[in-house]
C-alpha cells in the first residue's frame, strides 16, 4: 500500500516512544516526537500549521501522513454542583460518557475505556447496555484532551483543572489492555498531562491475569470493584467472580500493590444495595475478608436507574455499615453523589451503545415482565 492510500496515523494516542518511532519511520529526528506531543497535549493544537517550531516541509509531510483527531463531542452538560459530563462519539458509531468531578480542591476525570461493557454487573447501568467496541488509545486519551480544552487548561500550569484521572467510566479497562495502558502512560508523561502515578487509578472488576500483566507495564493506583464480601453473593452481582473467585482475586491485588511500594494501598469500591449487601453481617464478612489486605474502602450508595430492581440504602444503614468498618480499623469514606441531575453519578453512565450482544433488549424485556408480574400481584 502506498503512502498516498495508507490511512493517516492518529498522533493523539501515541506514547512518547511510539511518537519518536513514528518520526523516525518518516525519516525525521526522534526529538520531533516530543515537540509534537507537547503541542497536542499541552496546548491542544490539532492543526500542524499551528506548530510554530516545526518546519514547513515537515508540517507538509505530517499533513499527508498523520492527523490529530479527538473523538467527536456530541454534548456537554454541567450540573448544579459543578460536575460536567461529555458524551463523545467513537469510531464504532457508539457514544460513551466522560465525567469531571470537582471536590475538595481536586478535579477528577472519570474516563471510559469501552463502548458498553461485556461484564454485566447486575447493579450497573453501563452493563445493561451490552457491549459494542473497545476504545482506541486516541479515544481514551482524547477524553482527557477534550476535558482539558473545555477548561482552557494548559497541563504545564500548576493550577490545572484536572488533577486526577480514574479509569472508572464505561467498560472494564483490563479487557482493553493494549489501548488503556498507552493512554495512561500519556496521562503520566511530562509531555502529556504530567499527572502523578498516585493520581491515575485503574478500576477493575477483577480480571486476574491482566492485573499481573498491568504490573509489568505501569505503576498506577489500583481500585477493585468488590461489591460483595463473599463468593456466593459476588457471583450474583459481579458474574466475573465465577471465573476469578475472591481468594484468587485478592491475592493478585495484594501482589500488585506490594510491587508499588511507597505505602500505597488498594482502593476497595463497594456499592451499597438496600437489603442485598448492606447488612451488619456483610460488614463483618468484609472485615474478615480484608483483614490482611492493605486497603482503603470507598462505600458507594447505589444510584438508581430505570428498571434496575435495586434501591439505595437509608442514610442510617450507610452510616452503620461505615461505622462497623471504621471501628475495625479501616479507612472508610462514603462517596458523595455528584452530578445526579445530569445522570453523571457512579453507575449511571449509559451513553448510546450500538449493542452487538443484544443484552440491552433482553434486559429491558425481562425487567418489564418482572414489573408487570408485580403489578398483577398488587
Amino acid at each position: 500500500m502506498s503512502d498516498q492510500t495508507a490511512p493517516k496515523v492518529n498522533l493523539l494516542g501515541l506514547t512518547k516512544p511510539q511518537m519518536e518511532d513514528f518520526f523516525e519511520s518518516i525519516g525525521e529526528k526522534r526529538f520531533r516526537g516530543g515537540q509534537v506531543m507537547q503541542w497536542i497535549h499541552h496546548f491542544g493544537v490539532t492543526d500542524f500549521t499551528g506548530m510554530t517550531n516545526v518546519g514547513k516541509a515537515l508540517r507538509a509531510k505530517l499533513e499527508a501522513r498523520a492527523e490529530i483527531r479527538p473523538p467527536e463531542v456530541v454534548s456537554e452538560d454541567i450540573s448544579a454542583d459543578g460536575t460536567r459530563k461529555w458524551v463523545v462519539r467513537v469510531a464504532s458509531g457508539s457514544c460513551v460518557e466522560t465525567v469531571y468531578i470537582p471536590q475538595n480542591g481536586r478535579g477528577t476525570l472519570c474516563v471510559s475505556s469501552q463502548a458498553g461493557c461485556a461484564l454485566d454487573c447486575s447493579f450497573c447501568s453501563t452493563g445493561k447496555q451490552g457491549f459494542n467496541s473497545d476504545l482506541t488509545s486516541a479515544e481514551i486519551i482524547g477524553q482527557v484532551w477534550i476535558a482539558n480544552q473545555s477548561f482552557g487548561s494548559v497541563p504545564a500550569k500548576i493550577d490545572r483543572a484536572i488533577t486526577n484521572v480514574v479509569m472508572m467510566g464505561m467498560g472494564e479497562p483490563l479487557l482493553n489492555f493494549d489501548n488503556v495502558v498507552p493512554a495512561m502512560q500519556i496521562m503520566m508523561e511530562d509531555l502529556g498531562y504530567g499527572i502523578s502515578k498516585r493520581k491515575v487509578t485503574l478500576s477493575t472488576s477483577g480480571v486476574v491475569p491482566m492485573i499481573d500483566k498491568l504490573a509489568e507495564h505501569v505503576d498506577v493506583s489500583l481500585a477493585l470493584s468488590l461489591h460483595a464480601p463473599n463468593d456466593e453473593l459476588r457471583n450474583q452481582l459481579v458474574p466475573l467472580n465465577k471465573k476469578y473467585p475472591l481468594d484468587v482475586l485478592l491475592d493478585t491485588c495484594k501482589r500488585y500493590v506490594a510491587r508499588l511500594g511507597e505505602k500505597r494501598v488498594l482502593t476497595i469500591e463497594y456499592t451499597l444495595l438496600k437489603g442485598v449487601n448492606d447488612q451488619p453481617e456483610h460488614a463483618e464478612q468484609m472485615i474478615a475478608l480484608l483483614k490482611d489486605v492493605p486497603c482503603k474502602i470507598n462505600l458507594i450508595p447505589f444510584n438508581p436507574f430505570p428498571h434496575s430492581g435495586y434501591e439505595r440504602p437509608s442514610n442510617n444503614a450507610i452510616r452503620r455499615f461505615q461505622d462497623k468498618l471504621h471501628h475495625a480499623g479501616f479507612s472508610v469514606t462514603v462517596r458523595t453523589t455528584r452530578g445526579e441531575d445530569i445522570d453523571a453519578a457512579c453507575g449511571q453512565l449509559v451513553g448510546q451503545v450500538m449493542d452487538k450482544t443484544r443484552r440491552s433488549e433482553r434486559y429491558i424485556a425481562v425487567r418489564q415482565l418482572d414489573e408487570d408480574a408485580a403489578a398483577n400481584r398488587n
